[in-house]
């Protein structure tokens, strides 16, 4: 990139920012209600909600009152939502059978959203941990490694079971090794062709879930296990473009950056490197802090969060996964 210089005062570089009008025509990058993605948490019975206590504002909603919540995202405009199924205790094996129960929360909530708004897109989770006993996001052998290539197989199986029931994208949050290039396989010979697969090819062994994990009841059964094995290594940059090269080319259609902000730096390279579609999770950490903050009062809800979603754009995000799409697209709307 070429600086064209010229000495002060023939340049003012704070001309251009004194009126509105000007600041409007040059700004660079702009936050649309297109950019958004609304993750949803789902629970078992009818006419039931439950807050999720780390992170204000945010509930867990039976099927009932899901389709109620996605008649409004429809009229904001949201195109997209992420669904996460809050599976019962009773229901969590060793080996995450309840993962590709063609009848269980998950592939129920992607037909009822479907038969109810087929013009909204409906992305679900691939991965294990909310139907394993330990909490981990795949299949434990006798020491409590992940065994890649046995996970692998349950994954196909639960993407195509969310598949048949409908999902317009799956996503694979699991970072298992060549999963993306089975469950495409599997999607094409299931006829399912015009399935995505958006694939979190850079997730990050993150301190940043904890409030998720309490959301979808993981929380307790990883008993302050780690995933170190099978997630990114933080101190890592250049690994992340690895992953992402292999999950494109086993057939990922976009990408994942998770977590969000302390890792624009990778959603920056992903984008200008590979050129991919390429999408960044602001997670229920990054969510926690923001919105313990504001409600103390020390940061305004709206100019924050705005700022914020908005520096994903910067970076280079093509759309964003986060808590705040719901209100974001509200706030979009009335400054229309």
């Amino acid at each position: 990139m070429n600086i064209i210089t010229s000495a002060y005062p023939q340049r003012r570089m704070r001309r251009m920012r004194k009126h509105e009008f000007s600041r409007r025509l040059m700004a660079e990058n702009q936050l649309t209600v297109n950019d958004l993605i609304y993750p949803m948490f789902v629970l078992e019975g009818n006419n039931r909600t439950e807050q999720v206590a780390s992170m204000p504002g945010v509930e867990r909603l039976s099927i009932d009152l899901l389709l109620k919540e996605a008649e409004e995202l429809v009229e904001l405009g949201i195109p997209l939502i992420a669904l996460f199924p809050v599976t019962p205790a009773e229901k969590k094996t060793l080996m995450a059978e309840e993962a590709y129960n063609a009848d269980a929360l998950a592939q129920r909530a992607v037909r009822a959203l479907k038969e109810a708004f087929p013009q909204l897109g409906v992305m679900t989770d691939v991965a294990l941990d909310p139907f394993t006993t330990h909490g981990q996001d795949g299949i434990i052998d006798e020491t409590g490694y992940i065994m890649n290539d046995i996970t692998t197989e349950i994954l196909v199986k639960q993407a195509l079971s969310h598949a048949e029931a409908g999902a317009d994208i799956v996503a694979p949050s699991d970072m298992m090794d060549g999963r993306i290039g089975a469950i495409r396989q599997a999607l094409e010979e299931a006829g399912h062709v015009n399935t995505q697969i958006m694939a979190y090819s850079a997730k990050y062994s993150s301190n940043y879930y904890g409030p998720f994990r309490d959301a979808v009841g993981s929380a307790g059964n990883l008993k302050g296990g780690n995933k170190h094995s099978y997630q990114m290594d933080p101190a890592n940059s250049d690994e992340a473009l690895h992953e992402v090269a292999l999950d494109i080319q086993e057939g990922a259609d976009m990408v994942m950056v998770k977590p969000g902000m302390p890792y624009l730096d990778i959603v920056h390279r992903v984008k200008t490197e590979l050129a991919v579609p390429t999408f960044a999770y602001q997670v229920s950490g990054e969510y926690a802090m923001h919105m313990a903050a504001i409600q103390n009062g020390w940061l305004a809800e709206k100019a924050i969060v705005m700022e914020s979603l908005l520096c994903f754009k910067r970076a280079g995000a093509d759309g964003i996964l986060t808590y705040f799409a719901k209100r974001a697209a509200q706030w979009l709307k009335e400054d229309k």
